[in-house]
């Protein structure tokens, strides 16, 4: 049995057992619960109706939050020649060819996207084992391996999140911090849920949308009704 601490057991007394909340209630319920010294994250989990051990049941995609993620995104990129420089001037915080590689094949992980000119793909291919699991590996679906560099660094800093469903068929996603307003975080939800819409995967049978919880980092799931959710309005 999962023990709670104190304040996670009371802060779960509150909700409702057996009911769905509104997107706006469950927004309001997690910034009025919010105890701890730090600014909360945000986070989405849907369960879909997908098996992803199938190739036409993955999803695997992108999101521009237009309110961006709250987050300092540490951005790393593989290039060569002109490129490197182009990738510096446009805000990458790392930059490496050959020698980039090496490092981060020894160990080197100090990034929260790494991005990749097509023309590096075969060298990094050896990269896989490593950055695969952590969901760093450079992928064409997700956006990060382009040509266009000044673009995509631009877009991840600013807020563009890569998002796919896990092994049991659920999307976990972070879309701001606890710190923004109702109005913005509910565009940001919005942007996610079309964005979820528009990449439902070919071979998805049945009921697509399955559930829907909001929490904050240190919060409880609160269940929210799909039809509101897909509903939302926006200022």
């Amino acid at each position: 049995m999962v023990k709670h601490s104190r304040r996670f057991s009371q802060i779960l007394q509150g909700i409702k057992k057996n009911s769905l909340y509104s997107p706006d209630e469950a927004l309001i319920m997690l910034k009025k619960i919010s105890s701890v010294n730090f600014i909360e994250t945000l986070e989405v989990h849907i369960s879909l109706g997908l098996d992803p051990k199938y190739a036409d049941q993955q999803l695997r995609s992108t999101v521009n939050l237009p309110k961006g993620s709250g987050k300092f995104v540490k951005v790393a990129v593989i290039t060569q020649g002109d490129k490197l420089n182009i990738a510096r001037s446009a805000g990458a915080d790392i930059v490496g060819s050959e020698d980039l590689i090496e490092e981060i094949f020894k160990g080197r992980l100090d990034f929260d996207k790494l991005i990749a000119t097509p023309d590096m793909m075969l060298l990094i291919a050896k990269l896989g084992r490593l950055l695969g699991p952590r969901g760093l590996m450079p992928s064409p679906k997700s956006g990060t391996v382009t040509n266009e560099l000044k673009s995509s660094i631009s877009q991840f800093k600013s807020g563009k999140l890569e998002y796919k469903v896990d092994r049991t068929g659920i999307v976990h996603v972070p879309v701001g911090k606890l710190n923004f307003s109702i109005d913005d975080l509910k565009l940001n939800l919005k942007a996610l849920q079309e964005s979820v819409d528009k990449n439902k995967p070919s071979g998805s049978k049945g009921k697509y949308w399955k559930s829907l919880y909001l929490s904050s980092t240190m919060g409880p799931g609160i269940p929210v009704d799909i039809n509101l959710f897909k509903d939302i309005k926006t200022e």
